[in-house]
């Protein structure tokens, strides 16, 4: 019978008491076991609450501790978060670690795993070398943050920093629990409302590859990280990038998992098919917290989902494929296939021909749904015929066998540039004989970092440049009678932010080349991956209200002006409306309205709105949480404002703005 610990407190060093809940096996009190440990700011007494019911008592059942800890500042846990990953936050980690290793319930071995922020810090705190951590298991995260984070992309300014960072906006404004701090809840928090500031301003301050996104990123010094890792990950996720360097460059014992997935467990895994992530985190956990032989690290370390050729949608529920094993990264089996950007085709020799030029309108790429589903219907990238026109498009031939592709294509650019600051985005898609176009992957380059992520140099407009572009790892098959295709564009909205200016991107045929990652047939039998079993988790939750979205692109006739909405009511996951935790009997939801608006023909008419809303009720506690944010451009700055206003029943509580106006600085 499992042992649940609503709360217990965690002391730090400083004074500060961190909240978490605990699931402790039968007897573990009396023959201590090893413990596995998840660390993140998501409010474990609520929002993740469902969430973590369905993995930690299976945890439990398996013989091991398992522990949720809200972050400082977090939660139930006192203090105040400042940022995400910052060293405070590190060096918690590594005083968890300690303690939980001091338990008389845990024999003073500790384990570690988390999805996203959860991955980055398991990353981070493993750099730090505390004795107790024996392995973690990072679901979708990074090694990485300059290169692969919400906050840029090739080096380009990411939307997504701006809608992130105003999802923290409001988890920042949420208060602790009263049935759980008792009456010093108000006093935590205004303590935390004061202290706030408005992360995407404060990101944004950072534009180049500087100590901030070291900070946190175990490229910086790979050899940090010595103890066994397994990483796993989804094609429909963001973090793509990562299983392969972490498999070219980390020492010690490494396994690498990518299925199809959207940002989710891969238990809950959308597309499917779904594998059973628990029961091979627990087979990766006896292996190196128990010392049982589970014949896990005797498979091949490297395991990728090879998706089939599948018409373009919004939103997937499975993809056919089948998986695919490697010894190693670089892989033997993997050759560079180097296909030359002639006049509109793709070919193994380069032809020469007049100059290409293209100035894509702003509103290229509408149809690429977001950078990181979350298998919400109209995230996931649509037909890419929709925005094909704003772009120079090179096919290659009809395949007449299939095309394995695995690992991270290339675009070796020959281009200038007609402004001194612009972008290039491209496309790599699977065009197939009715002409639908499915995007495989994608990447993204900074003119003006073309030598250097930290001294953006500003573009001579008509000299020619060399630009190498990298895009998304990803594991593809190209099916027989379809044909590849390149897509070269000066924009991506509402992915990337725009350019001060219109930007004409002239290319050459014959100079430029893709180069892609080619998976040669071999004979794979890996293991079968079993899917996740029916266990029985309870979920003690009453609806309150239904939930409901909205997601669509509108183009206003009279003006021009094309809007990109995302309403939702429910939480970052989708539609789930209100519902009550029965089991602590407190109601919660959200309401959010993003809307991204920009005129075809002029980059500065960019703005991007989000507006929040929260609710936590009780018979004894009742909050509400509003927020507003905005940003805009001139050719010379960002300016962003943003609201929190808080209400104490119908009193208000707390209220702030935010005025920034940042220096363009290349982007």
């Amino acid at each position: 019978m499992t042992e649940v610990i609503e709360t217990v407190w965690i002391p730090m060093p400083d004074g500060t008491r961190l909240a978490a809940r605990l699931w402790l096996p039968e007897g573990a009190r009396d023959t201590p076991v090893p413990c596995i440990l998840e660390y993140i700011p998501y409010r474990r007494r609520d929002r993740t609450r469902l969430r973590d019911e369905a993995a930690h008592p299976h945890f439990a059942a398996a013989g091991y501790a398992a522990i949720r800890v809200d972050q400082r500042g977090s939660g139930d846990s006192d203090g105040v978060m400042l940022d995400e990953y910052a060293d405070i936050e590190t060096q918690d980690g590594v005083d968890v670690i300690a303690w939980i290793a001091a338990q008389d319930w845990c024999d003073g071995n500790v384990g570690m795993f988390g999805k996203s922020w959860g991955a980055y810090n398991s990353f981070q705190v493993a750099a730090k070398r505390p004795p107790a951590l024996k392995a973690i298991a990072p679901v979708m995260g990074t090694d990485d943050r300059w290169l692969e984070d919400i906050h840029f992309y090739g080096g380009q300014l990411a939307s997504d920093n701006f809608w992130w960072g105003s999802i923290m906006q409001l988890y920042n404004a949420m208060p602790p629990d009263p049935a759980i701090v008792g009456d010093r809840w108000r006093e935590m928090w205004r303590e935390r409302l004061e202290a706030m500031t408005y992360w995407p301003a404060q990101w944004l301050k950072h534009q180049t590859r500087d100590q901030m996104w070291r900070r946190g990123s175990i490229s910086e010094n790979y050899d940090d990280v010595q103890i066994p890792v397994y990483f796993f990950g989804g094609w429909a996720d963001l973090f793509r990038d990562t299983p392969f360097r972490i498999a070219e460059h980390l020492k010690g014992p490494l396994k690498v998992l990518m299925g199809p997935w959207a940002h989710l467990f891969p238990h809950e895994g959308v597309p499917g098919p779904r594998m059973d992530f628990l029961g091979e985190l627990i087979r990766f956990w006896d292996h190196w917290l128990k010392g049982i032989d589970t014949g896990l690290m005797e498979e091949p370390p490297l395991r990728f989902y090879l998706q089939d050729s599948a018409p373009p949608s919004g939103m997937h529920k499975t993809r056919a494929g089948r998986w695919v094993e490697e010894a190693q990264w670089p892989s033997p089996q993997v050759a560079d296939q180097a296909l030359w950007l002639n006049s509109g085709t793709l070919e193994g020799e380069p032809e020469e021909g007049p100059a290409l030029s293209i100035c894509s309108p702003q509103t290229f790429g509408s149809s690429g749904g977001d950078m990181c589903s979350f298998a919400i219907p109209g995230d996931m990238p649509g037909d890419c015929r929709i925005d094909a026109a704003g772009a120079l498009c090179f096919r290659g031939a009809v395949q007449e066998a299939p095309l394995d592709i695995l690992g991270q294509p290339t675009v070796s650019l020959t281009v200038s540039a007609d402004r001194p600051q612009g972008f290039v985005a491209v496309l790599l898609v699977d065009e197939a004989p009715d002409g639908a176009q499915t995007l495989i992957t994608r990447g993204f380059a900074n003119l003006m970092h073309r030598g250097s992520d930290t001294a953006p140099k500003p573009v001579v407009p008509g000299e020619e440049m060399q630009i190498t572009v990298p895009l998304h790892g990803i594991g593809y098959r190209v099916a027989p009678g379809h044909r590849v295709m390149v897509q070269v564009a000066s924009t991506y909205w509402p992915v990337l932010w725009p350019a001060p200016e219109p930007v004409t991107l002239t290319l050459t045929p014959g100079t430029s080349r893709l180069h892609l990652p080619v998976r040669g047939t071999a004979r794979d039998t890996p293991r079968a991956m079993p899917e996740p079993g029916r266990r029985k988790v309870k979920r003690p939750v009453t609806k309150i209200r239904d939930g409901a979205m909205e997601r669509s692109i509108h183009t206003d006739l009279t003006t021009g002006e094309v809007s990109t909405r995302f309403f939702l009511d429910g939480g970052v996951f989708g539609p789930v409306g209100r519902m009550r935790l029965d089991d602590i009997g407190t109601e919660l939801g959200d309401i959010s309205d993003r809307i991204y608006r920009i005129h075809p023909t002029d980059p500065l008419s960019c703005r991007a709105t989000m507006d929040q809303e929260s609710h936590f009720h009780r018979e004894d506690w009742d909050v509400r949480i509003k927020t507003t944010a905005e940003m805009t451009a001139t050719k010379t700055d960002f300016v962003l404002t943003a609201s929190v206003t808080c209400w104490d029943g119908d009193a208000q509580f707390h209220h702030v703005t935010w005025d920034h106006k940042i220096p363009r600085n290349g982007m």
